[in-house]
């Protein structure tokens, strides 16, 4: 069976300010079977590809097509954020609720799971990643490396067709980055990675590009 295409970018640029381009005439095609890893340095305008791929930023020029649609308006983005999963640089992002029960659980409620549903979801997700007993911690108590599994496990929960992961290992320890890597090795996703971790990207990704060279063209390795 041929590689489905997920995602694509077309020209895409976009600038915070007129006389700050951050992204031109960018080309970008994910197809399922892809485990795409982006390195750069810091400004380089990873974080904001990822924003710009769900819709919580507009491209300046170009066209973002996901999942069979051209995707343009907010409502054309809400169905692109239930199938691909962002995971934000920064945990605290990402969790609002009291406990962490809660806070995987939301997502599947929210899809319209019933809340014993969202209650089984829940707990297989973050028995997958080692956390076990961690169902009704408190959220803002946890550690750092531990809030950032917990705000994967609540997008893993929603089953997303792809995942965006910023800086996914920020903040961890080696056993929970080896657990980490693991668990996405074996995840049958298609994922988008930012990272700084070069050893990281070479374990998990079947290819690799870099920002920021303006105009930047990303290709099908």
């Amino acid at each position: 069976m041929m590689d489905q295409c997920l995602i694509r970018c077309t020209n895409l640029s976009f600038s915070y300010t007129p006389d700050r381009p951050v992204l031109s005439e960018l080309n970008f095609t994910l197809f399922s079977a892809e485990r795409v890893g982006i390195a750069g340095p810091n400004g380089a305008g990873k974080t904001t590809f990822l924003h710009l791929l769900v819709g919580l930023l507009t491209p300046t020029t170009g066209d973002i097509w996901a999942f069979g649609t051209d995707r343009k308006t907010e409502h054309d983005f809400y169905e692109v954020r239930v199938r691909a999963g962002l995971v934000f640089q920064d945990a605290d992002d990402q969790l609002f609720s009291p406990t962490v029960l809660e806070d995987v659980a939301f997502g599947p409620l929210n899809l319209g799971k019933s809340p014993q549903e969202a209650r089984e979801v829940s707990l297989r997700t973050l028995h997958l990643l080692g956390l076990h007993g961690f169902e009704e911690r408190i959220t803002y108590k946890l550690s750092y490396g531990e809030k950032r599994l917990i705000a994967l496990a609540t997008v893993l929960a929603m089953q997303p067709d792809v995942l965006l992961l910023d800086e996914p290992t920020n903040g961890l320890d080696p056993g929970a980055k080896q657990r980490l890597t693991d668990v996405l090795l074996h995840l049958p996703q298609a994922m988008v990675l930012i990272s700084h971790d070069t050893e990281f990207l070479q374990t998990l990704t079947t290819r690799t590009v870099a920002f920021p060279s303006l105009p930047l063209d990303i290709i099908r390795a």
